[in-house]
């Protein structure tokens, strides 16, 4: 049984909506289950940015005062990078 999808809509380009036609008629594959296969790739490829689960590191950093590691830091404001 296939999970339950949610109804959105995307805007794409023509020459997009032609070739997934006919890689559609070549396959016999929805075009959605290739948007669906397009949108893994590109969470796959920045799973990095994702939030996730914390290890005991991360979760204990802030008590310590330490940057925690799993998770993307903000970038330096130009007076601490100036030392003030």
């Amino acid at each position: 049984m296939s999970r339950k999808k949610i109804s959105t809509t995307i805007y794409i380009e023509p020459e997009q909506a032609e070739r997934l036609k006919q890689l559609n008629a070549r396959t016999k594959v929805a075009v959605a289950e290739y948007i669906r296969q397009g949108i893994n790739l590109i969470l796959k490829h920045n799973e990095h940015l994702l939030p996730g689960q914390l290890s005991l590191d991360d979760r204990a950093a802030p008590q310590l005062g330490l940057p925690q590691m799993g998770l993307p830091q903000p970038p330096a404001k130009a007076s601490q990078k100036a030392g003030k």
